[in-house]
């Protein structure tokens, strides 16, 4: 079988069996691609692929520059292609079954401090309708943990605010519940009552919750630029994104006790051991117990 009518296979496997997201299928695919670029030259067929092609493959990829993180993702890829078709389409010998990922250190993402989190949404200047709508998609993302993707792709009939209840399509298309906080519930009606109502949509915008002001969804860029000029305007020098409301919502989460397995449900993580990132302890909380409680401090 050559190269394009297994990548075809292993498409419709990724679609049909396994109803993964569009983006996902694009990253395997975008994986797999590379092997066979690699791969054609000299030309190898997909079943002729050994381990030490594999091998020599990583160690292609190592040259451009690429990170221990994005290789292990590309092995990761492949080895999912070679196991569809050792199991699905009978391959004998699975090349990638004794490779293994690049040694990965456990990389804490950065948080923000409730001190910060206050400065930004303090920053917002709530007397535009563009600042109501910020304030409550930010209100949002730390206070339910969402992924950017699924504030842009909220829907009005998702929300359950009467119960205090958000459902959102997380990836793989897997929906899930999450509790949303008093404050975020409180921004998210001044929005929708005060801003939203009064404005022109087109009818296949009507259910999605933030719009800009042409009444279309927002993008993920427009949200990454808002927090960015939020960041600027309150002198803020880390380095944010959406996804560090994510992160930061997660661990003040861990911290304050809540338990690792509700943690979980609400980040919409399929493994625990993703979770258990979270759980590591505030280098200032450390500082404070040696001060407090060591004899010779």
């Amino acid at each position: 079988m050559d190269w394009e009518t297994s990548i075809h296979a292993f498409k419709e496997y990724l679609q049909l069996e396994r109803a993964l997201s569009q983006n996902t299928i694009e990253a395997y695919l975008s994986d797999v691609h590379k092997l066979r670029q690699y791969a054609e030259t000299p030309a190898i067929l997909p079943a002729d692929i050994t381990a030490k092609d594999i091998q020599a493959f990583l160690e292609w990829i190592n040259g451009f520059g690429i990170s221990a993180y994005t290789q292990a993702r590309i092995l990761s890829g492949i080895k999912t292609f070679y196991l569809f078709l050792s199991i699905e389409l009978g391959l004998i010998q699975n090349p990638t079954a004794l490779i293994q990922a690049p040694r990965l250190g456990r990389k804490i993402p950065d948080v923000l401090n409730i001190t910060e989190i206050d400065a930004l949404l303090s920053a917002i200047d709530r007397s535009t309708p563009a600042g109501m709508r910020n304030r409550a998609m930010l209100e949002l993302l730390y206070g339910c943990g969402l992924r950017v993707s699924e504030l842009t792709g909220l829907k009005v009939s998702n929300l359950f605010l009467d119960v205090e209840f958000i459902k959102v399509m997380g990836k793989g298309s897997k929906e899930r519940l999450i509790p949303i906080g008093s404050q975020a519930v409180k921004h998210l009606r001044m929005y929708l009552e005060e801003v939203r109502v009064h404005q022109s949509i087109k009818p296949e915008n009507t259910d999605f919750v933030f719009l800009n002001r042409r009444g279309a969804p927002l993008t993920r860029v427009m949200i990454f630029l808002i927090i960015k000029e939020l960041a600027k305007k309150t002198g803020l020098t880390k380095q944010i994104s959406p996804h560090t409301f994510r992160h930061s919502f997660a661990s003040h989460l861990v911290e304050g006790g809540a338990d690792l397995r509700a943690v979980q449900d609400m980040l919409g993580h399929e493994s625990i051991t993703t979770t258990e990132i979270y759980t590591h302890v505030d280098r200032e909380y450390l500082q404070s117990v040696i001060t407090q409680y060591h004899p010779r401090s």
